[in-house]
């Protein structure tokens, strides 16, 4: 363990003022700009739920200034820090945004952060203020905040997120700002200042989770990492050594951090190549995901129908069944963090996509009932091979007496070991944006994406989102 008095703050600083294009690998390159086909399918998907509804509608009365995009059915231009508020709400709305992933055994398996949306949002919103901002430059900008987000999560001590911070909302508003400064040209004194007000900016809390205000928390990551990104540049100051010491980051908001996961491991590798990140196929907190291939897999192989299914039990261990906390969900925010709900999908629809996670699907008498037949039990045997995986077993009993078991593939589907194909992202990005992109916007987005570091400027791929269907 590191010594407390040891200073990362000015490493981080430099990191973000020194990353060029060149420094970065290409295989960072190939898979940021998956995250970004990612992110941007999952703000337009998020731009039509309530939450951002709400957001958005707060955002067009107190900013007044319209110079950057809040994406959606109707895009409308309000203040950069707005726009990022809206879009960054909207990422995380449907909890179908990527994940960070640790291997470190005392940390729990993807649940660090949920990295790409705050300095995407943070990125699109400052991009449109800017004359002209090309897709390498843009490019650059979300990669350094990426790994700045990433590599404090993965240094920060277990206890941040054990005691109830939400590392998406506290540490991805550091992701939102590094990027944000990237863009601004912050240097020296300045980037120091900006990640002494982040530090201040930062906030979440894990009670919300299942409600409107878990999404806001990636909104206020990416609108509070503009903002102290854009105080900086004014000349606004702030303690030079925010994340250390007694009194700074690491160690308030998490009894301090692993020097040695963050000091020359910046860019050392980039944490998006090593070890990687997840790219949800379900709208769902990731750590249900193998549990639902698993269902999936009897589902399908047995061609079972709801009324074949007597009961379901689920076994995990508590890095599963403590953040899934929901016995039975009232809603579609609730339902995200309801193992029996999710189980209950996949039998009936055998998916889980965007027509799912609505109200009227959650509060159907057929997924009611087949909820009421599916439990969550906790595992000892599995508690004890630890968290660097997600690991359960699914149990299925069928109304002749018969019974089916399955274990999660530990091997994931959208995780590193196992990820999904670019046909499959790009189906997943036309799964978001169906109901707001034609098929013509949708394509072009897409080949402008995938060849964002050949785009001259980012404002084309900002006007092909705001494409929508007449």
């Amino acid at each position: 363990m590191s010594s407390q008095s040891s200073t990362v703050t000015p490493e981080v600083s430099e990191f973000i003022e020194s990353l060029t294009f060149e420094d970065i690998p290409a295989e960072a390159l190939r898979i940021g700009k998956r995250c970004v086909l990612d992110g941007v399918g999952v703000i337009l998907a998020g731009s039509l739920q309530q939450c951002t509804r709400i957001v958005r509608a707060f955002g067009l009365k107190n900013g007044k200034n319209p110079e950057s995009t809040a994406f959606g059915k109707e895009p409308v231009k309000m203040p950069a820090i707005f726009a990022a508020l809206v879009n960054g709400t909207a990422g995380h709305a449907m909890d179908w945004d990527d994940s960070q992933l640790s291997t470190s055994p005392d940390r729990t398996f993807g649940l660090l952060t949920h990295p790409t949306i705050p300095p995407l949002a943070a990125s699109l919103a400052l991009a449109e203020t800017c004359d002209s901002i090309s897709g390498k430059d843009f490019l650059t900008a979300f990669l350094t905040g990426f790994e700045v987000e990433c590599k404090i999560a993965e240094a920060i001590r277990p206890d941040h997120y054990d005691k109830g911070c939400h590392s998406s909302g506290t540490i991805g508003t550091f992701g939102a700002a590094a990027a944000a400064a990237k863009l601004l040209g912050l240097k020296g004194p300045a980037l120091k200042h900006m990640l002494g007000i982040t530090a201040s900016m930062a906030s979440g809390i894990r009670v919300n989770f299942g409600t409107m205000t878990k999404p806001l928390h990636v909104g206020r990551a990416a609108h509070n990492g503009v903002s102290a990104a854009l105080l900086a540049a004014e000349g606004f100051e702030a303690d030079p050594t925010a994340l250390d010491g007694p009194w700074g980051f690491f160690q308030v908001l998490g009894g301090g951090y692993d020097r040695e996961k963050i000091s020359g491991q910046l860019g050392n590798p980039h944490t998006i190549v090593e070890p990687g990140v997840s790219v949800k196929p379900y709208p769902c907190g990731s750590l249900t995901h193998p549990s639902l291939d698993a269902m999936l897999a009897l589902v399908m192989e047995n061609d079972l129908r709801p009324d074949d299914i007597e009961a379901v039990v689920l076994y995990a261990g508590n890095n599963i069944l403590k953040p899934i906390r929901y016995a039975f969900a009232e809603d579609e925010l609730q339902a995200k963090f309801c193992m029996p709900f999710l189980l209950a999908a996949i039998a009936i629809s055998r998916k889980a996509g965007v027509k799912e996670f609505t109200k009227e699907f959650v509060r159907s008498t057929p997924v009611q009932d087949l909820t009421r037949r599916i439990r969550m039990e906790f595992d000892p045997e599995i508690e004890a091979k630890g968290y660097d995986k997600m690991r359960s077993r699914v149990e299925v009993t069928l109304k002749n007496g018969e019974k089916l078991i399955r274990d999660a593939d530990e091997r994931y589907r959208g995780g590193p070991d196992n990820p999904l194909s670019d046909e499959e992202l790009t189906d997943k990005f036309n799964d978001c944006t169906q109901s707001i992109l034609s098929p013509d916007a949708q394509e072009a987005v897409v080949e402008a994406i995938f060849g964002l570091d050949q785009l001259s400027d980012v404002h084309r791929l900002i006007g092909l989102a705001r494409t929508t269907k007449q």
